[in-house]
């Protein structure tokens, strides 16, 4: 049967590298820097690319083929390269698309360190960015320039797990000749496939569901092949590669993803619905929850609402300190897509180095809560929002 016509979850566990000599059932380490080469025409047609084959591992490397292969199945795209973490797959993907004197029209709503690329950085190399507010979508075409490259969006959107309409950003690229990038990180390959909505390109910060349990940092950009192949051609002389080891760790977590994913949502949907009627709790927002106010477009592009729940605690700055030094179980982290839940203030932490008038068109407030829901029983993560709440 062709792989591409597999089921995820089969995807995911068969989408293997060759197996060597030795018939090993599960994939072995491949810790080389280097591969060597028969004679001096297989090294030179190998350099000229005549011959498809591992060079050097900052290049590519069978475990990492295997990690990228398998995204590639998931998210239906046509190629892809992996990064060593994600930001170096989002720094590295606008890097090559851009050049100075660009334009690019992104949501407000996006991760700090991104945000960062846009106002401290780009800047310098004559490169500037829009901002739309995720609410007001219409007004994207209003920030189009002649020299706009791409549209770019989280969605949903960190920290505030906010949805945008895959359709409606696809019609208006095509409808202006840009390209659409997706950061598809919150939702994983296995709730969300934005290329099947029109996408160009999509990005993943694989440290994060993809990998499940907070060991390794990983970055992957996966989409059309002509694209994927100025980000190696970029990425190959600049060396930010991922790691064999990390790609080990990640080709197998990905045979989890979609059983983990499951109990993920179901925690997250139980906790929403138990905050939403918390006397405590300003609002809560999560992609499944009818109150979200893109819930028909969420579910629309995605198969479930994912793992991060946003809620404001009343009382301010103040309500937030005591709420987050009342945690018992959960930990307290910048991360997310951990077997363990994780709360976060991003003000102060992910988003803290963002200005305030951003922070505020983006809707984080000083009591917002980001929360990761973990594998643990849902009754014991309540019981610690419970108490934490008092």
């Amino acid at each position: 049967m062709r792989k591409d016509k597999q089921q995820f979850e089969t995807q995911a566990i068969r989408t293997q590298t060759e197996t060597t000599q030795f018939s090993e059932h599960s994939v072995p380490l491949y810790l080389t820097s280097g591969f060597v080469f028969d004679d001096a025409e297989e090294m030179r047609a190998s350099f000229a690319e005549e011959k498809q084959r591992d060079l050097y591992s900052r290049y590519s490397n069978p475990n990492v083929n295997e990690f990228v292969d398998k995204v590639c199945l998931m998210e239906g795209a046509e190629a892809g390269f992996a990064f060593a973490s994600g930001m170096a797959a989002v720094f590295s993907t606008f890097a090559t698309l851009l050049d100075a004197g660009d334009h690019v029209v992104s949501c407000s709503s996006v991760f700090g360190a991104t945000h960062g690329l846009f106002t401290k950085y780009f800047p310098k190399w004559n490169i500037e960015c829009s901002y739309f507010n995720v609410n007001e979508v219409e007004t994207i075409e209003d920030l189009i320039q002649s020299n706009t490259k791409f549209i770019y969006a989280e969605t949903p959107t960190n920290p505030g797990v906010d949805v945008l309409d895959l359709d409606y950003l696809s019609a208006v690229c095509k409808k202006h000749n840009l390209l659409l990038v997706i950061d598809n990180c919150f939702a994983t390959p296995y709730l969300q496939n934005p290329i099947k909505h029109g996408a160009d390109l999509v990005i993943h910060s694989a440290t994060k569901l993809m990998d499940g349990q907070g060991r390794v940092l990983g970055g992957v950009t996966v989409g059309r092949k002509e694209l994927i192949r100025e980000i190696y051609l970029f990425s190959r002389l600049t060396g930010p590669a991922m790691s064999p080891f990390n790609a080990w760790v990640l080709s197998k977590s990905l045979e989890t993803l979609a059983i983990r994913t499951d109990r993920h949502c179901e925690n997250a949907l139980k906790l929403a619905e138990y905050l939403e009627a918390h006397p405590k709790v300003n609002w809560v927002k999560y992609p499944f929850l009818k109150s979200h106010p893109k819930y028909d477009i969420a579910k629309k592009q995605m198969k479930l609402g994912g793992n991060i729940v946003a809620f404001e605690v009343k009382g301010g700055v103040e309500g937030g300190r005591a709420f987050f030094d009342s945690i018992k179980m959960c930990s307290l982290s910048a991360n997310l897509g951990d077997t363990r839940t994780i709360v976060t203030h991003p003000a102060s932490t992910t988003h803290a180095k963002v200005e305030d008038e951003v922070k505020a068109a983006a809707g984080i407030t000083d009591g917002m809560v980001r929360c990761s829901l973990g594998l643990e029983h849902i009754d014991d993560i309540i019981a610690d929002f419970k108490q934490a709440l008092k």
